[in-house]
């Protein structure tokens, strides 16, 4: 009998489970800290009655595109700060990272001024006026953060590819509450502040945002773990090759972003055509299966790093055991999720209403039924964002875009639409083709990781060289 191979053995296996987990389970926690402010937001926006729920909706959506459009490019710092880290580069880690912040700053101030300018593009698209006037309220404060969200990232990135993701969590959960505390203040005019309603709820973001870029980039050069790495030494010096290789890498990873959060963004620009009550039910059914996501997310993101890494120390076994190992707990995780979603839909969207409030009951009864959708595609969800992750640990992101595109926007806008409208199922439908496009994504996502690894003939591509 031949014995099993060394890369084979379960052990190795349940060892880079653990080490996935250990990376993974501070990652997610991050996410969902950030999930749990803007819920917060949610649940306190919903108290405010459904008409400043849409406009939230609108504004939040908004604000969402531009951010994830930078986060898409700036994420670009975790698989190449990884691959330098694995290959024993300091010097390569600090150019990413420094050059990371400047891809922030070239994205983020155009973002902030298209989103003070997006009251006429909203009523062009033919959205209720008064969730568009609420929208304009709230985008006038948050967003201001944009800068302070997307350079986070970059610090993030940083940390996790170093190993070291924990003080941008203890950044996030400090500003859970810091983020409640404004909410409460600045929403309902309570512990003397005055009562900005949405306005409120934009400038509390603002603050807390601020506050978690300043604290982390201090971290971040001050800790001693990671202030000899020295990111912002000649910070005014241009480093323009491996500027370039962030957007060659990040640029997809914003495409996949973008085609994936946009077609949920026009899903919201759909429901604004049947009215207020679906864009407030859509708001509360995308808020739960948002909070469920973060999870796979923060297990892609680690999956970009112990995938990165392996590649760094051109280890093709070890790219194969990270990627999967990653995919089966996402699977696990989600299963349990899709449970969840489905035998407690009515109770879920019940925490974002008043059901006393004029309106209620007909939003909640949608917003259950969209959570039935939901609980189907909880799965495929999270094996699309953990496959994408392992991918970008591989620099690969070009043809994902692709497939995303016509994953998301080809199946997902082109079934939804002809069920929400052709059919006249309405936001069941629309939902119902997200559902589709996720799934194709995430097979399209799996069947490639599979087959590039599967000949295990990779090589990192240095990014202090490119």
């Amino acid at each position: 009998m031949t014995a099993a191979r060394p890369e084979a053995r379960p052990e190795i296996w349940i060892l880079e489970a653990r080490q996935t987990i250990r990376l993974a389970v501070p990652l997610a926690l991050m996410q969902l800290s950030q999930i749990a402010m803007s819920t917060v937001d949610v649940l306190m926006i919903g108290r405010l009655g459904k008409e400043a729920l849409a406009g939230a909706a609108l504004g939040s959506t908004l604000i969402f595109l531009w951010s994830v459009t930078g986060m898409g490019l700036v994420t670009a710092v975790a698989p190449l700060a990884a691959q330098a880290f694995g290959a024993e580069d300091p010097v390569g880690v600090r150019r990413v990272t420094r050059q990371g912040l400047w891809v922030t700053a070239l994205v983020s101030v155009p973002g902030l001024f298209a989103l003070l300018a997006m009251e006429p593009v909203l009523l062009w698209m033919d959205q209720p006026a008064v969730a568009v006037r609420g929208a304009g309220d709230y985008l006038a404060m948050v967003a201001w953060s944009l800068p302070m969200i997307v350079g986070f990232v970059v610090l993030r990135c940083f940390g996790a590819a170093l190993n070291r993701p924990k003080p941008a969590l203890w950044m996030m959960l400090a500003g859970i509450p810091l983020n409640a505390l404004l909410d409460y203040a600045l929403i309902f005019g309570e512990l003397g502040a005055p009562r900005m309603e949405l306005a409120g709820a934009g400038l509390a973001t603002t603050i807390v945002q601020t506050f978690l870029f300043l604290g982390l980039l201090w971290f971040s050069t001050r800790s001693r773990d990671l202030r000899d790495y020295r990111i912002l030494a000649r910070f005014w010096r241009p480093d323009w090759a491996v500027f370039r290789r962030i957007f060659a890498i990040g640029l997809p990873i914003a495409g996949i972003y973008l085609i994936e959060m946009g077609v949920f963004a026009f899903a919201v620009v759909m429901m604004g055509w049947i009215g207020a009550t679906a864009i407030a039910a859509h708001h509360i059914a995308i808020q739960v299966a948002a909070v469920t996501f973060m999870v796979p997310m923060g297990i892609g993101q680690a999956a970009t790093v112990r995938v990165g890494q392996a590649l760094g120390r051109r280890d093709p076994a070890g790219i194969r055991r990270a990627g999967f190992s990653a995919l089966a707990l996402g699977i696990v995780f989600m299963s349990a999720m899709s449970l969840l979603i489905a035998l407690f839909p009515a109770t879920l969207a019940g925490l974002f209403l008043d059901r006393g409030m004029a309106g209620s009951a007909e939003v909640l009864a949608l917003a259950a039924s969209l959570l039935y959708v939901a609980a189907a595609f909880q799965i495929v969800d999270g094996m699309q964002a953990i496959c994408a992750g392992a991918l970008r640990g591989l620099n690969d992101t070009r043809i994902p875009m692709v497939a995303a595109a016509v994953g998301y926007w080809i199946v997902g806008f082109g079934v939804g639409w002809t069920l929400g409208f052709a059919v006249g199922w309405g936001a069941v439908g629309i939902w119902i083709g997200l559902a589709l496009g996720l799934a194709s994504t995430a097979v399209f996502f799996v069947t490639r990781f599979n087959r590039m690894t599967r000949s295990g003939n990779l090589s990192p591509e240095p990014a202090a060289q490119a």
